[in-house]
């Protein structure tokens, strides 16, 4: 099969078998440009509400840059990854002030912006711009391994770099949008990771791995490290009057800009409730009495897991201050669902409001 009749076939399967999605129903670049973020890290049925609770809130990149960064990061909670709605943010501000509201059109310019790397930038210039970028994802990798019989670690650099020169002849430089749409879903829906149904696939004819019967081992991906499990000690300090402190995470550390409870690692040699006294000590310069487990809960990050464990508090002696965190605040319980906060503590404020609520 010849460079143009693979391209064709993609060409001709998208056509057919394209999903409908909102962002496919666009040419602006700046719901595209929103949609390549959010699908980062993130399947398409979970960034599909996302997507389109975004852009009712923010449906200009005028409407993004002007909003509070508070605003941004609620309307993100839920999805992970929040350094990405963070790039976001302060992106769409140097679009505006540095491009005149208008994404830039060539490569070279918009992977200037925060937030976007070389696959984002290759998507949106493609996708909403027409030029032809080869966009590189777990997908593509996928479908080129195979069809080319790539049998190297694709953890390695190397082996990506090879796939990304493969599609980069590939190519259809007179549709590049649908070439590179076209070549990511069929690796979402038929060359998938088990199992996948070649008999539907446009390219089968020329696919290397499934001649050789190797499609349960191509692509080769080595094991991965064994993430770490840590253990979080967290204290939910409630004042007489109700309220209770939440703490606002510094902006240059994992998930800035969202709120929390506060707290920290457990150490060696202590209990999980000396940890939550020990932390609020060294957080915010007060001493209390962890006197009972409120919840615990697991939840996995991308390079480690925590069991988070929620300890109600007693103030003992001396006034909170943010000795480590940005801000520190005490609402009603009712208010915590106007805070964005991560998602393990989410579930906490989630059980605190359904606790406080009357029957």
């Amino acid at each position: 099969m010849t460079e143009a009749q693979f391209a064709e076939q993609i060409l001709n399967w998208f056509a057919e078998h394209r999903r409908e999605m909102p962002w496919r129903e666009t040419k602006d670049p700046y719901k595209i440009w929103i949609s390549e973020i959010m699908l980062q890290q993130t399947r398409v049925d979970q960034a599909w509400p996302y997507f389109e609770n975004f852009i009712s809130q923010f449906p200009t990149v005028y409407d993004l840059a002007e909003a509070p960064q508070q605003k941004v990061l609620k309307a993100w909670e839920g999805l992970g990854y929040y350094s990405r709605a963070r790039n976001l943010h302060a992106a769409s501000k140097m679009i505006v002030e540095d491009f005149d509201g208008k994404l830039p059109e060539e490569y070279d310019e918009i992977i200037k912006l925060k937030g976007i790397g070389p696959y984002t930038a290759a998507a949106i210039t493609s996708i909403a711009f027409g030029k032809p970028n080869a966009v590189v994802d777990g997908n593509v990798i996928r479908v080129i391994t195979r069809y080319f019989g790539i049998e190297e670690d694709v953890r390695k650099t190397g082996t990506t770099k090879q796939v990304q020169a493969h599609v980069n002849e590939l190519i259809s430089h007179e549709n590049p949008a649908e070439f590179n749409q076209g070549l990511m879903e069929i690796g979402s829906v038929v060359c998938t990771p088990t199992k996948p149904n070649c008999e539907e696939c446009p390219i089968f004819s020329g696919c290397v791995a499934t001649k050789m019967a190797k499609t349960d081992t191509i692509p080769y991906k080595s094991p991965a490290k064994k993430k770490p499990h840590k253990h979080i000690g967290v204290g939910i300090i409630e004042r007489e009057d109700g309220k209770v402190l939440i703490a606002l995470r510094p902006e240059n550390v994992m998930l800035g800009g969202l709120w929390e409870f506060p707290g920290g690692k457990q150490e060696e040699g202590e209990s999980i409730q000396q940890t939550v006294e020990r932390e609020l000590l060294e957080e915010l310069g007060v001493k209390v009495h962890a006197f009972k487990e409120f919840m615990s809960l697991k939840h996995v990050y991308s390079h480690f897991s925590i069991t988070l464990h929620a300890w109600n508090c007693k103030l003992l002696s001396g006034e909170p201050k943010p000795k480590s965190s940005q801000e520190i605040r005490w609402v009603d319980i009712s208010e915590l669902e106007e805070y964005p906060f991560p998602k393990a503590n989410k579930q906490l404020t989630e059980k605190l409001i359904s606790d406080s609520t009357p029957n």
